[in-house]
């Protein structure tokens, strides 16, 4: 055996040990309160330039849990996985992105090593990788307080000091095998209008007001790695889903994501708000997953990349949608009596509390396992006042059959709110099973 043979069993061996042990995490019950705010924020903000989506460590461990199978490296990915000690905390994630890591097999990646230290605490960005659709932000943060609880926020900054004007999505930071190390990746969605930034600045912050200082890393960003790589497939063709017409309008190849672009008929009686256990198979049943889309009539659906292993047959398969009629999608809500008037026939209010300046709904809908939630576009009081509700959280009981979820909705200064409410959902816990598959044409 040569020595080089001998690294990649021994890494291999370190990352069966990992896997060991987060197959042996307790995950408490308290872990599926999910303030997860994926989708969640991007429809309280979506009049808003950023968007952000953010998961707790103990969800990202639930996530880590799903990686099974014999673990199996190639030297590119090894000497990624080598060059920054502790990095196999998080190779479980990574290789669940299939395009994520042929584009680091590809030596896509960009090494950046920047460290921004102050006050016995550091951030690195340890390195990027990025195409004109998606960049992906590898960091490392040591001696913080409390990274794990999510108790920072991130602001990405162009050249100009000005806020990105995209999408991107960020767990808390898993810890190592040295507790006073974290370590996770920021991921970016560039849409149309916007496109990587020549310099960027990636900036953490405190969300205590009491805690002061930011740590901030600038660096370059190599757009010439990529530069080029893309692949435009037409499609053109219209898919009818439980009677909901979609036109899917083509699929976009880069190295990091394929973007398929899709729009629903204006006409449709339903709001949908997803597709279903949508992925993309090929011929050898290989599965090209997503959980991410932007958009509303006309969407972009983001996918795994097999760019760097172009399939012969590629299909498009689902097991229905996400949706509500769409005269259900408003309703008005008695404050006082709890009285709900039109919407959904599944929603029930359960009643409310003023914690600080914000008063926090409570509502009982259908179990949330389909991947949407409860969520409001806008919500007005008496006078045509218009409020935000940026988080939502929910619980489902480990055990419970009944079906039903808990659903705390935060009013941001809606402490004083009172009498009727007029509310408006932005998504809602409807799954609807109508399964659906349609080719994609490759031009091979």
């Amino acid at each position: 055996m040569n020595d080089e043979q001998k690294q990649f069993e021994d890494l291999e061996q370190r990352l069966h040990g990992r896997k060991t042990e987060y197959d042996t995490i307790a995950v408490p019950d308290a872990a599926v309160q999910q303030s997860v705010q994926t989708g969640i924020r991007q429809a309280a903000r979506r009049r808003k330039s950023r968007v952000r989506w953010y998961m707790s460590s103990i969800s990202a461990a639930a996530i880590i849990l799903l990686f099974t199978g014999c673990i199996r490296v190639s030297p590119a990915f090894a000497s990624f996985v080598e060059q920054w000690p502790g990095m196999e905390g998080i190779v479980s994630m990574i290789r669940q992105d299939k395009g994520l890591q042929m584009a680091i097999d590809q030596s896509l990646l960009q090494k950046v090593g920047i460290t921004d230290e102050h006050d016995g605490a550091s951030v690195t960005i340890d390195g990027i990788i990025t195409d004109e659709s998606r960049m992906v932000i590898f960091y490392t943060m040591k001696g913080m307080k409390d990274p794990e609880k999510g108790e920072y926020d991130i602001e990405l900054l162009d050249e100009n000091g000005d806020n990105l004007p995209v999408a991107f999505s960020y767990f808390s930071p898993g810890e190592t095998s040295d507790k006073n190390i974290y370590e996770n990746y920021i991921d970016v969605i560039f849409t149309d209008e916007t496109s990587p930034p020549e310099e960027l600045s990636v900036v953490f912050k405190p969300r205590e007001k009491a805690r002061s200082g930011e740590w901030k890393v600038t660096l370059p960003v190599d757009k010439n790695l990529t530069k080029g790589m893309k692949r435009v497939l037409p499609v053109n063709q219209t898919l009818t889903v439980d009677g909901q017409r979609i036109e899917v309008k083509q699929a976009t190849l880069y190295p990091t994501r394929l973007v398929l672009e899709v729009e629903f008929d204006p006409k449709n009686t339903k709001e949908v708000f997803g597709l279903s256990d949508l992925q993309l198979v090929d011929e050898q049943g290989r599965a090209w997953r997503t959980n991410t889309s932007t958009g509303e009539d006309e969407r972009s659906i983001y996918f795994e990349s097999m760019y760097f292993s172009i399939p012969k047959k590629l299909t498009l398969q689902g097991s229905g949608l996400s949706g509500l009629d769409k005269d259900e999608l408003e309703f008005s809500l008695n404050l006082e009596s709890g009285r709900i008037t039109g919407g959904p026939s599944t929603i029930e209010f359960m009643g409310s509390e003023v914690v600080g300046k914000d008063r926090i709904l409570e509502f009982s809908v259908p179990d949330i396992n389909g991947g949407f939630t409860l969520a409001f576009t806008e919500i007005k009081d008496e006078a045509g006042k218009t409020y935000e509700v940026p988080t939502s959280s929910w619980r489902t009981k480990d055990g419970d059959s009944s079906g039903i979820t808990t659903v705390h909705s935060t009013v941001e200064n809606g402490a004083k709110i009172k009498g009727h409410l007029q509310m408006k959902l932005s998504t809602y816990p409807m799954k609807i099973k109508a399964p659906f598959s349609l080719e994609i044409p490759l031009d091979n």
